[in-house]
């Protein structure tokens, strides 16, 4: 009889002690991984078995979703498509039942023999609920990457050269040295890299600069876009020759 009620006692500390058990990193890494992995098939399991029910997934795109909304997003890649996350740079913490793991997502996708990447940082937080580890919340955004460099057309610098106001003692400046175009405003000059012959970007600052052309065929004002939003100024004074 006292063996039997030590066999259960043992038993149930065993149990109890699995259900306290923390998380490692390498476990958090390993569930994760295996996430990605199953997103070329479209394989829902895994996604099922690692997000709690109740869980909230905002992803790079600005989408906010839950459990149902998400899985049903899990479809098979399209016939000659493939690719490959894998993570890197993983951080957690782990205190008591909540775990975080915060990570870089690189992203290799081959769309019928052509190569595309994408970076990505996202923040799982992990819950331990009745002894199982799932995630509640996960939040993901994208790295920003300069565009492929196009080719500049000199020609068209006597066009664009010259001063721009946005406001009464507001200006920005736009030179050229040779087959670069740079804008500089209070001080500070930035080479406008051509992404079109038309259209340029800064090294390293998300958005475009564009130049805006009136009826009567002269530029009239430079174009600061930003998230799809424009900020324009206004062209004062052309090149000097």
């Amino acid at each position: 009889m006292k063996r039997l009620m030590l066999i259960g006692f043992l038993s149930v500390a065993t149990a109890v002690c699995a259900e306290e058990a923390p998380i490692t990193q390498d476990e958090l890494i390993r569930r994760t991984q295996e996430l990605y992995d199953s997103l070329v098939s479209g394989n829902q399991a895994p996604w099922k078995k690692h997000f709690a029910d109740d869980c909230m997934f905002a992803d790079e795109k600005g989408r906010f979703l839950d459990k149902p909304k998400l899985i049903a997003d899990i479809t098979p890649l399209p016939p000659g498509y493939s690719g490959t996350i894998k993570i890197q740079n993983a951080q957690s913490r782990v205190i008591g039942n909540t775990a975080v793991l915060s990570y870089d997502a690189d992203e290799t996708e081959t769309i019928f023999g052509q190569n595309l990447k994408a970076r990505y940082h996202i923040t799982d937080t992990w819950l331990q609920r009745n002894g199982n580890w799932q995630i509640i919340a996960s939040q993901a955004h994208r790295y920003y990457e300069d565009p492929a460099a196009g080719k500049t057309d000199p020609k068209k610098f006597a066009d664009f050269i010259g001063t721009y106001e946005l406001s009464p003692g507001q200006t920005r400046s736009v030179t050229a040295e040779g087959d670069k175009l740079f804008v500089e405003r209070k001080g500070k000059r930035e080479e406008l890299l051509p992404e079109t012959s038309e259209l340029f970007f800064r090294k390293g600052v998300e958005g475009r600069i564009l130049f805006r052309y009136a009826a009567n065929g002269k530029v009239d004002a430079l174009i600061d876009r930003r998230n799809n939003e424009d900020v324009v100024w206004r062209k004062t004074s052309e090149s000097k020759k």
